[in-house]
């Protein structure tokens, strides 16, 4: 039987009109605003990463969302990874192991989003050059500065799989003069538990902070306890235009699998497991460098980081246990330069760096690969003073990688590959308190390890490259502000596992020419001095645009996600914050005909927090999933494949600041 294509719920996006109807009922709803009698404070300024140099607000990355550590903490958020998905608003799909460690996805890239999406700790890339995601649940949260998210193709700075997007975390740096820390404790159901302490001291140029944790919940399936702990501490020696440091991070992950469940299972029971023998463990460590100076209007900087992660896990194959074992490192060192001159009005911005990486792994089952990355990049950007504040940016960046897999029996072949990547972005006030934007470039991915492989031709897969484009426009003030963006990616040469290739076994290919399109709207409104509202809205549409699977659905995208946050402060002791976030329904994992008669069923997920402060001593009860939803968000077949998502969890914590 031949089955037709699945029709598309709504008419192609036309970026520019889009923009345009967005920007006017922006700026009639920002002119209400104004005329309000009380008028809220503007928010501080949030120093940035733009162009991997520091940058104030006002030159932050366009398109970029940032996340202070005020707002994780306020969230209740206990790991980075939930604060980018809570107050963030990226989705993220039910981590398999038990880990807080969802898998984040910008701008739909369904099961490979970690391939599509590039995380780094303070300049240095946590990605993998397999398909395990960054282990984020190792940073300790008490030691976040801030998180920065931009979506949109970033290859020039960021290098390969950076399509998606880039989430950069920044830890805290240097310390008030003294003593300052903190202490907390929280447990709740599912013998969830979680011990911080931290401490930062500063004294004239040098500080140095510290901090440990102790988590651990056996969740809420069967056979799904995780156990963590890590340190981490740092130092730093600023004076003038210097500064020096260095930061050291180590974490022992401890997890059981629960497997998966089919749709019949999961009606059931949703909290049973059909593997109560699994099990695994990731232990990593990092050490990271930075060097900053200025003379003049020169800046140098770099940064030299090494990490190291064994990782173990141990299957029950009918009572034979099934054990595999291994260990990958990766050196990075990426020193760059940046230039400023100011010419009358007009500013100029040049940046130059280069990254080189260093990745291997041994594995007890055989495979003993390595890869090596040389880049260069450059980039200029003009600001204009005045009016209309006008910038415009040019980048371009080329990449080489060497491959190298030692075991020959996995004909595996040797080989280089390069890719060339290169942006245009431009912004403009076009009336007060509103901005234009537009970004157009080229960015890319390389196959890694796992994906070569197991592929699907001899050959090793061909570079996956993506034609980006964005229009985007913002309105308002910090106070009141509105912002939306339209964007496509073109992609050629997708990288995917295809599960209809090798007599139905599946394997790694590049997939027929794919495209990703959609609008991102983003808000924030203070109401009065006590109450802020910010929300997210995603709608993608993510398809093959030829071959046979033309028109056809990519799996594992939801079309839309609406994430929404209520935060309560008034000046008093009390504090509330109260969130939710909804997902659009999404074909299963291995529907890539579009044949299934079911897709996976949309949600909505409710989580609060309510705090006290007296003093020093603050208390806080949090909930999550409080209407007690019975959902998933991971399934890899037709009704199977299930991974349930977490029941409703109340938590008690008591929390002492010195």
């Amino acid at each position: 039987m031949k089955f037709a294509a699945v029709p598309r719920s709504a008419p192609a996006l036309t970026p520019l009109a889009l923009a345009c109807a967005l920007s006017s009922s922006i700026l009639a709803a920002n002119a209400c605003a104004q005329e309000q009698s009380v008028r809220a404070p503007e928010l501080p300024a949030v120093v940035i990463t733009g162009a991997r140099f520091p940058a104030q607000a006002a030159d932050a990355p366009i398109g970029a969302t940032v996340i202070t550590a005020d707002e994780i903490r306020r969230a209740g958020a206990l790991d980075v990874n939930s604060a980018i998905r809570k107050i963030g608003g990226a989705y993220g799909r039910q981590s398999l192991d038990g880990s807080p460690d969802f898998g984040l996805d910008l701008r739909g890239f369904g099961s490979n989003s970690s391939q599509n999406l590039v995380i780094l700790v303070d300049g240095v890339r946590m990605n993998e050059n397999e398909l395990s995601g960054a282990t984020l649940a190792s940073i300790p949260v008490d030691t976040v500065e801030r998180i920065e998210i931009t979506r949109g193709g970033s290859s020039v700075l960021y290098g390969e799989g950076a399509t998606g997007g880039v989430i950069n975390v920044i830890t805290k740096r240097g310390a008030a003069p003294g003593y300052h820390g903190s202490l907390s404790v929280e447990g709740g159901r599912f013998d969830q538990h979680d011990v911080r302490a931290s401490v930062r001291h500063g004294a004239g140029p040098l500080s140095f902070d510290l901090a440990a944790a102790h988590q651990g919940t056996d969740n809420y399936r069967d056979n799904n306890a995780f156990r963590q702990k890590g340190i981490s501490g740092g130092f730093q020696w600023a004076v003038d235009g210097t500064r020096l440091g260095m930061r050291v991070d180590s974490a022992r992950q401890h997890m059981r699998f629960p497997g998966s469940l089919t749709q019949a299972q999961f009606e059931a029971n949703p909290r049973q497991t059909l593997t109560p023998n699994d099990f695994g463990s990731t232990d990593s460590d990092r050490v990271t460098a930075f060097a900053e100076h200025r003379v003049g209007s020169l800046e140098l900087a770099a940064e030299l980081g090494h990490r190291e992660r064994e990782v173990r896990s141990a299957y029950d194959f009918g009572g034979f246990l099934s054990e595999a074992t291994y260990r990958s490192r990766q050196t990075q060192f990426s020193p760059r330069l940046r230039q400023t001159a100011r010419w009358a009005a007009l500013e100029n911005e040049f940046v130059a760096g280069i990254d080189l990486v260093r990745w291997e792994r041994a594995t007890s089952f055989g495979s003993n690969a390595s890869q090596d990355s040389k880049a260069v990049y450059l980039r200029d950007e003009m600001r204009f003073a005045g009016a209309s504040n006008a910038r415009l940016a040019l980048g371009a960046r080329h990449e080489r990688f060497e491959k190298d897999e030692a075991n020959a029996t996995l004909a595996v072949p040797a080989g280089e590959q390069s890719q060339n990547g290169w942006s245009v972005e431009g912004s403009i006030d076009a009336a007060p308190g509103l901005t234009l934007h537009a970004k157009a470039g080229q960015s890319y991915r390389i196959p890694n390890a796992d994906e070569n492989g197991y592929r699907s031709t001899g050959a090793l897969l061909d570079v996956q490259t993506s034609r980006d484009l964005e229009l985007g426009v913002s309105a308002g003030s910090q106070a009141r502000r509105i912002s939306a963006r339209v964007f496509r990616h073109r992609l050629r040469n997708e990288i995917f596992f295809d599960p209809t290739l090798s007599g139905g076994w599946g394997a790694n290919t590049n997939l027929d020419p794919t495209r990703r399109q959609g609008v991102e709207v983003e808000g924030q409104l203070a109401l009065g001095q006590a109450w802020r509202f910010t929300g997210q809205w995603q709608r993608v549409e993510a398809e093959f645009t030829a071959g046979p699977n033309a028109g056809r659905e990519m799996v594992l995208v939801p079309k839309n996600v609406v994430t929404t946050r209520l935060a309560w402060t008034p000046s008093d002791a009390h504090s509330a914050d109260i969130g939710a976030q909804w997902v659009g329904s999404q074909r299963y994992g291995n529907d890539f005909t579009n044949t299934c008669g079911a897709r996976i069923p949309s949600y909505a997920t409710v989580d609060a927090r309510y705090a006290y402060r007296m003093g020093a001593w603050e208390a806080a009860v949090t909930g999550l999933n409080l209407l007690d939803r019975q959902y998933y968000s991971n399934a890899y077949g037709c009704r199977s494949g299930i991974y349930p998502s977490d029941g409703r969890q109340l938590k008690l914590s008591l929390r002492y600041d010195f």
